[in-house]
């Protein structure tokens, strides 16, 4: 599959390059990571990144604005994302063919060619094996910029290296990616320092999530409450990963509101919690998880629901 898709690439003039909604480091690493190397080995191409910009990812890059009628006759890859109503700027349909690159579990098996590996501790890992795979029959190069996206979104999607997803393969394509020219700091201060705003609403987190007898926690973050700490839903998100760290915990949701809905983010430490995601509205990883609430009452039910996973784990 892997020559496949290098064959495409290599056939077409044109590439748009599409990623996940509310976008994390592995999503704009993965897509500006695979457009930077498609740039460097076929830079007479039109490659383009697009989609809805996070300012918490400057760090990283910037998407491209392009106008519809560059869909005619291109070739759209989309990077890091499980379903079709999850694909950032619906008009990747307006593409000649489509291409799905993802590590989640394939319940949406949408494009022409597809590759998912659901071994891969991100989809940036799986950008560095095709990258692997070029250079091989193609005599690709990787080039600074897109090693230190790649490098970005697989420390991001293995929270540094520490989630059960990252494999001896993985730290192989990290000790590879760092012989490259780029900052590692700026990476790091990019992707996890926070301004006191935030940190205040960590502070809050810690003092208010509940956990019962057999580790299943949750928080709840309304609207007022993000207004109060003055934070807005995007930055609210980066905080999900916090309660990892408290002891006898098993299994956590953090719900944050918005406007017409209850964002609802799910990570475990052994029970399987995409299977709950899917009941509301989402899906994801085993252990990391999304799904969407439109009440607090639903928002109990789940709660409700990750206890019962939690007590059947024990």
């Amino acid at each position: 599959m892997k020559r496949q898709i290098i064959d495409t690439i290599k056939a077409n003039e044109t590439i748009i390059i599409h990623r996940h909604v509310r976008p994390d480091p592995d999503a704009y690493g993965s897509q500006q990571g695979l457009k930077e190397i498609i740039l460097a080995n076929y830079p007479e191409k039109k490659v383009y990144a697009v989609g809805d910009h996070d300012a918490s990812l400057s760090f990283m890059a910037q998407p491209d604005q392009i106008a519809d009628e560059v869909y005619e006759n291109a070739l759209v890859i989309v990077t890091d994302t499980a379903n079709t109503e999850r694909v950032d700027d619906q008009r990747y349909i307006k593409g000649k063919m489509v291409i799905k690159i993802d590590h989640h579990p394939n319940d949406d098996a949408y494009g022409d060619l597809l590759w998912v590996d659901t071994t891969a501790s991100s989809c940036s890992e799986m950008i560095y094996e095709l990258y692997e795979e070029g250079k091989v029959v193609a005599d690709w190069k990787l080039s600074d910029a897109a090693a230190r996206l790649l490098f970005a979104g697989i420390v991001g999607d293995t929270g540094r290296f520490q989630f059960p997803s990252t494999t001896s393969k993985t730290f192989k394509v990290a000790a590879d990616l760092i012989t490259y020219d780029f900052n590692r700091n700026e990476i790091f201060d990019g992707m996890y320092e926070m301004d006191q705003k935030l940190l205040n609403l960590q502070g809050y987190i810690y003092q208010n999530f509940v956990m019962d007898e057999h580790g299943a926690a949750y928080v709840k973050l309304s609207k007022d409450l993000l207004a109060q700490y003055e934070t807005v839903p995007s930055e609210a998100s980066l905080l999900v990963g916090c309660l990892g760290s408290v002891k006898g915990i098993c299994s956590w949701v953090v719900f944050i509101e918005e406007e017409d809905q209850i964002r609802v983010r799910l990570r475990s430490k052994g029970p399987i919690i995409n299977t709950l995601a899917k009941e509301f509205n989402g899906g994801g990883h085993p252990l990391a998880s999304g799904a969407t609430a439109y009440s607090w009452e639903e928002a109990d039910a789940v709660i409700s629901r990750l206890q019962e996973i939690c007590k059947a784990y024990h």
